[in-house]
């Protein structure tokens, strides 16, 4: 099912890493993408309301922020300096008309799976009335499995969903990343799930190849691993969604090549495999 319209296309900063904000800015609104997430590494030191105007001048429509989360450590006072971290990523959301920042969550080595949850659920937790009061969604993307020692204790939209009904918060969501939930069984009923509850926050869209290289930075171009990004497309929509579709790819492959090039062929290979 090819997409004719860029009218939902958000590109994030990530994705063109080579580039500075301003180069995002410009370069993804003049080849006709419509939206922005930005990466807090892509604007870290800049002026955010002069960001902001950028993106307004532009013509780009702000989506989230990337990104926050990392809520386990062994130690208290790393936790504590977590919810800081956390509380300063919603400021900066605020400051740039984002809302919703997504949430990696993290897991500690030493720890098991319950307590990394509970750390987890505590963290947000502490966060909900700080990002209401700033209009600031918290969107919990599940990782997959392979990053569960260090990245991410939640690792399945039923895991996910679970830890949004114990925090039972409007403010709280999912954000579904195809690469790390397109294996799941029971995919379909989690979104559905998601949806009832009014919390799918965020789509984003890349492929996983048969053998990749390395499993953070050697992600795929839509249409060019095992994804079936169409049908999930369909469940997320079926689920309410009508959101950005956001494009999310790590790849020193990508990377090294040149940026409006890569650009075109993220723009082509969403029009005909998103």
């Amino acid at each position: 099912m090819a997409i004719d319209s860029l009218d939902k296309l958000c590109v994030h900063t990530f994705t063109t890493k080579p580039w500075s904000m301003d180069e995002c800015i410009e370069n993804y609104a003049r080849a006709g993408v419509k939206g922005i997430t930005m990466w807090r590494e892509t604007y870290a030191g800049l002026d955010l309301a002069k960001v902001k105007q950028h993106m307004y001048d532009a013509g780009l429509a702000p989506v989230s922020v990337a990104r926050g989360g990392f809520f386990c450590h062994t130690d208290k006072a790393e936790r504590d300096a977590a919810i800081a971290e956390n509380k300063k990523a919603i400021d900066e959301c605020h400051a740039l008309d984002m809302l919703v920042l997504v949430l990696v969550c993290g897991a500690a080595m030493g720890q098991n799976v319950q307590q990394n949850i509970g750390q987890i659920q505590d963290g947000i937790a502490d966060l909900i009335d700080y990002a209401a009061e700033r209009n600031v969604k918290l969107a919990v993307e599940p990782l997959h499995p392979v990053y569960a020692p260090s990245r991410s204790a939640i690792n399945s939209m039923k895991c996910a969903n679970d830890v949004c009904d114990a925090l039972n918060s409007e403010w709280v969501g999912v954000a579904v990343d195809v690469y790390h939930l397109w294996w799941d069984h029971d995919l379909e009923a989690e979104i559905k799930r998601c949806g009832e509850a009014n919390r799918l926050f965020a789509f984003h869209v890349c492929d996983f190849k048969e053998e990749p290289e390395h499993l953070l930075t050697d992600r795929g171009l839509m249409g060019e691993g095992a994804i079936d990004i169409p049908q999930i497309r369909g469940w997320v929509e079926a689920a309410g969604f009508d959101g950005f579709n956001e494009v999310e790819i790590f790849s020193t492959k990508y990377w090294s090549l040149n940026q409006h090039d890569y650009l075109n062929q993220i723009i082509e290979a969403y029009k005909a495999h998103s």
